[in-house]
């Protein structure tokens, strides 16, 4: 795996630096904070089941959906991350910035990217008209681990291939 992963730090290499490097500024901090929070497991979780709990059809299927997708879609990022560990980006890269508290673990899928993904799709599988506004909010959590240096673009995109496939096969159990 390691010979896959130096192939696509090659071909990463450009985009990740432009993306980390170049886009820092102050006002992007707060933005790309707020939506890296939304892409994580509390937020993810409690939504979900709020909504499945409370929500009037069909937004609760949705919730239920979502939050099956979210807990099971992280059966395989964790067998991931676990078989085929990868360093972060700031850990290759030293001119990175990062955030106050970057993670150690492998970086490869990022988790929050497919806990985004696996929420929002069925939001989205209910509602079509939303995908103008929640597939920006979900690719925009995939921006903000990159952005603070602690996923590869590969790792945002396995991780929203992970959530979506997990969500659409949730909506057909479901």
């Amino acid at each position: 795996m390691s010979r896959i992963y130096r192939m696509l730090l090659e071909v990463e290499r450009p985009l990740f630096l432009h993306v980390n490097v170049r886009w820092n500024r102050t006002y992007l901090n707060w933005l790309f904070t707020v939506l890296s929070l939304l892409g994580g497991a509390t937020f993810t979780l409690c939504v979900s089941l709020a909504a499945g709990l409370f929500a009037p059809e069909p937004w609760s299927t949705a919730g239920w959906q979502a939050l099956a997708a979210v807990a099971l879609s992280h059966i395989p990022v964790a067998i991931a991350k676990r078989s085929a560990p990868r360093l972060r980006p700031y850990q290759v890269f030293p001119q990175a910035h990062t955030g106050k508290k970057p993670l150690e673990d492998p970086s490869f899928p990022s988790g929050h990217t497919t806990a985004a993904f696996a929420m929002l799709t069925p939001w989205m599988l209910a509602q079509p008209q939303l995908i103008p506004i929640l597939l920006p909010v979900a690719v925009g959590v995939a921006l903000s681990r990159i952005y603070f240096g602690l996923h590869f673009p590969s790792d945002t995109v396995a991780g929203a291939l992970l959530g979506s496939s997990t969500a659409l096969l949730m909506s057909l159990w479901i």
